[in-house]
């Protein structure tokens, strides 16, 4: 598992650095934005998976709760809707973030 784990991680710095690494051969490296690029996607994209993780385990911590006790819905259900909202600030941070870095790429 680590073995695998290992590979993938190299194969995707190799993926990474590779375009970076093709433009400077001919001069047109394309700058410093490449980080700012790189930033941006991760940003959304660690928001939206972290997010999507939360929301998955409160929906079903939320409904194994409600399923053994089905007289306490309406109070679960308060609080499942105030975690859903505080998750999706989160992935709203990001793309706020993710689109300030897109404005300093060239």
């Amino acid at each position: 598992m680590i073995r695998k784990l290992g590979r993938v991680v190299c194969w995707s710095l190799l993926l990474v650095a590779l375009p970076t690494l093709a433009g400077a051969e001919d001069g047109s490296g394309g700058g410093d934005s490449w980080g700012y690029a790189l930033g941006a996607g991760l940003a959304i994209g660690l928001a939206g998976l972290g997010c999507g993780i939360g929301q998955g385990l409160t929906a079903g911590n939320t409904t194994a709760g409600i399923a053994r006790n089905p007289g306490a819905a309406g109070a679960m259900q308060i609080n499942y809707i105030l975690g859903m909202v505080l998750i999706e600030s989160i992935a709203i941070y990001g793309l706020v973030i993710a689109f300030m870095l897109q404005g300093k790429i060239g």
